[in-house]
């Protein structure tokens, strides 16, 4: 995982019968936007 996160790109990980995928070590959102600048604009809606 550790070198997932420092390569910083899409990787697959196979370990113990699981497949671990996505791109790792990614920021958080800061002031509403995305480490990218983009908005973050994702609400959780909550069913009645």
């Amino acid at each position: 995982m550790e070198w997932a996160k420092a390569l910083g790109e899409f990787v697959t990980i196979h370990a113990n019968g699981l497949e671990i995928v996505g791109k790792f070590g990614s920021d958080g959102i800061s002031d509403g936007k995305l480490s990218n600048g983009e908005p973050y604009t994702w609400k959780k809606r909550r069913r009645s």
